[in-house]
């Protein structure tokens, strides 16, 4: 079963659905499963670790060649323009998009489009979507508050619409992100005028996600009130964000400790950032964050990447078939 969209085309893809490019998380094998499913898989590649980024490429890149399939690589943007030369290593791999969020894409979009690949921008308000417009962008990813990880305060029913108005004069493919777990949420996406859904926190709890086991069941078991947008895991692993971008994860004790109180905690940071960086080591998620969002609420398993396509795919087109049975004639006329 297939959903054709403007952006299943332009990626070359089955599906309208692509992985987030989930730092870490989302590593060669996760980004391998989305495309081997028929969706549009993006390597983690967040802050920058060079050693991390030329393994898992190493992995991907031939891979996907093999299978004659693109994949894509994604980049924290304020943290890229500290190691612009990442960028280089990126593209040399053939990589068919670049996703950038979190800062300005317009240092980085030449380079990207020299090497052939798509121009993938995150934005999370209408001026950030001008801003990526103005760059270059051939792909806005619109991410609404309710997604896990980084954001802003916007949500994604009023967000994707308006992005897509902006998007729409030129013509450009957008996603929606942002607590979309299952058909309903891509039907619904479709709907509001997006090309496709971006998926993080629903392919976050499939077998092939990186990352420990423990984390994933924390969001199995998770409703979608467990989930909190704060500065609190920033501040604990030393890595304060710039404004106005805030990260929404799951509330667990250290959460709870902390919340309201984060200038204690920056008093506190000799012992606590100590004690939160064992934490993360060891896999002890009352105190080190799992990153997700909302829907995890809609998430009550941890199957393979490619079953959690086909069922959101299945249950999508299911849903926009039937989408007539609302319509009721007006018997006045």
């Amino acid at each position: 079963m297939l959903l054709q969209t403007v952006l299943t085309r332009s990626l070359g893809v089955d599906h309208p659905i692509v992985l987030a490019a989930m730092d870490v998380v989302a590593d060669a094998r996760l980004t391998m499963a989305v495309i081997e499913a028929g969706g549009y898989g993006f390597l983690g590649g967040g802050y920058g670790d060079e050693a991390w980024l030329r393994q898992e490429l190493a992995v991907l890149a031939p891979a996907a060649r093999e299978r004659g399939r693109s994949f894509g690589v994604g980049f924290i943007t304020w943290s890229l323009a500290r190691k612009p030369h990442l960028l280089d290593i990126a593209v040399d791999h053939g990589p068919g998009a670049v996703w950038l969020s979190f800062g300005d894409p317009a240092p980085f979009a030449p380079r990207i489009k020299a090497a052939g690949a798509k121009v993938v921008c995150q934005v999370q308000t209408e001026a950030m979507a001008r801003a990526a417009l103005d760059a270059g962008a051939d792909i806005l990813v619109a991410g609404g508050a309710e997604g896990g990880g980084h954001g802003v305060s916007r949500g994604t029913l009023a967000l994707v619409p308006a992005i897509v108005d902006l998007a729409g004069r030129p013509g450009i493919p957008v996603v929606a992100a942002g607590g979309i777990a299952d058909g309903r949420g891509l039907a619904a996406a479709l709907m509001l005028g997006a090309a496709g859904v971006a998926l993080g926190t629903r392919l976050y709890a499939t077998v092939e996600a990186a990352g420990f086991e423990a984390a994933k069941q924390r969001i199995v078991d998770a409703s979608g009130d467990d989930s909190l947008r704060s500065v609190v895991f920033d501040i604990s692993r030393n890595n304060v964000w710039p404004a106005p971008f805030t990260g929404r994860c799951l509330v667990n004790e250290h959460l709870q400790r902390w919340s309201g109180r984060e200038v204690d905690l920056l008093r506190s940071m000799g012992v606590e950032g100590e004690r939160y960086a064992a934490a993360r080591a060891a896999g002890d998620f009352d105190t080190a964050a799992v990153i997700a969002g909302e829907a995890a609420g809609l998430i009550h398993d941890i199957p393979r990447a490619g079953q959690v396509i086909d069922r959101i795919v299945r249950e999508a087109a299911e849903l926009l078939r039937g989408a007539g049975g609302w319509v009721v004639e007006d018997r006045k006329r």
